[in-house]
């Protein structure tokens, strides 16, 4: 992919919603070989693009850039009061027994392991997601998963799932090696977006189809 190619699925005066390729970082990171990413390709779009929210370098999907202060300001509002609904659709390994659940388990940075996250208990901070099975693959031993989470937390879904003994496909960094061999990427992606428009308060809805 070009450095300068961006799937842009909203664009108005205010907001640019973007789909995110899986391994492309959403921020630059350190080092010269790091610097492409979502964010500078939004910036060729328009030159007032904000970061207010980041998707893992590894997963796909719906990445929302605010074009001005104003709507920076209300976006995370909404995100803060949790007003902002996203569904990811994930592929996990083996087959989840409950047709419907949720998962309430605090997270905190393992952190002589980071970027992982762990659960923790004791200074863990809360994370919450509610998932749904929406297929089971009996001939590849793997489930099909809508995901919500409640919560925002660093690699919440993918510890979530981990927790629940279904590790996404692809996840190299928390499943064992047989897992992560059963897919080239991270079998993860944010499908989907409701909000309340941060300018004109009208509702938005945004569908970025997944590819796997």
């Amino acid at each position: 992919m070009n450095s300068d190619t961006i799937d842009i699925l909203y664009l108005d005066d205010d907001l640019l919603i973007a789909n995110k390729p899986s391994g492309l970082l959403t921020v630059p990171g350190k080092g010269p070989e790091n610097q492409d990413c979502l964010h500078k390709r939004a910036l060729g779009v328009n030159p007032n693009a904000r970061i207010v929210h980041r998707l893992d370098q590894a997963t796909s999907g719906i990445v929302m850039f605010p074009l001005n202060y104003p709507c920076l300001k209300q976006l995370t509002h909404q995100f803060e009061a949790r007003d902002i609904h996203k569904r990811y659709i994930a592929v996990v390994n083996g087959l989840v027994d409950a047709d419907e659940g949720e998962v309430q388990l605090p997270l905190i940075c393992d952190w002589p392991n980071r970027p992982k996250q762990k659960v923790c208990y004791e200074q863990g901070k809360s994370a919450h997601t509610r998932y749904q099975v929406l297929e089971r693959d009996t001939h590849n031993n793997q489930s099909r998963m809508q995901l919500e989470p409640v919560s925002g937390r660093t690699h919440q879904l993918r510890v979530h799932m981990l927790s629940l003994g279904h590790p996404i496909l692809g996840d190299r960094l928390y499943a064992p090696d047989d897992v992560i061999a059963r897919s080239p990427r991270l079998l993860l992606h944010a499908q989907t977006l409701w909000l309340t428009h941060p300018i004109s308060r009208n509702p938005l809805h945004i569908d970025c189809p997944v590819t796997f």
